[in-house]
């Protein structure tokens, strides 16, 4: 059996893609609006640290992931070719993607009940 891995990471959702993300990792992501040196909050979808795994939307209330925006970059250079066969038809252009670079700060997760818990704590008191 192989080892059991102690990191908590994160799924992340920014710019319409998600991320695997754990404590002091780097990233590229989509532009986003913030200064460089900024410090920004990311919206998680997953949080997995130990034995504790939370997807659930009242659970992820609690879970904060931090980052620190970096600097600002452009992607490399993609061309595009369209040609039309046995028409003389040929157009190049470029497209060079804005990208922000992040580096993650802090994982944590709140010690706060979880509204799931109080919705069951409610239905119990009101069904008694």
């Amino acid at each position: 059996m192989p080892p059991e891995t102690t990191t908590d990471y994160a799924v992340i959702r920014t710019g319409g893609k998600q991320y695997r993300v754990e404590e002091g990792m780097t990233l590229l992501v989509e532009r986003l609006p913030d200064d460089e040196g900024a410090k920004i909050s990311l919206e998680p979808l997953l949080y997995s640290g130990g034995k504790d795994t939370l997807f659930e939307s009242a659970d992820l209330g609690r879970v904060k992931v931090e980052a620190t925006i970096l600097g600002h970059e452009r992607g490399v250079k993609l061309r595009v070719f369209k040609f039309k066969p046995k028409r003389g038809y040929k157009r190049t252009t470029g497209h060079r993607q804005e990208l922000t670079r992040l580096q993650v700060t802090g994982i944590s997760v709140g010690r706060g009940s979880s509204s799931s818990k109080k919705k069951k704590e409610e239905e119990a008191e009101n069904g008694s």
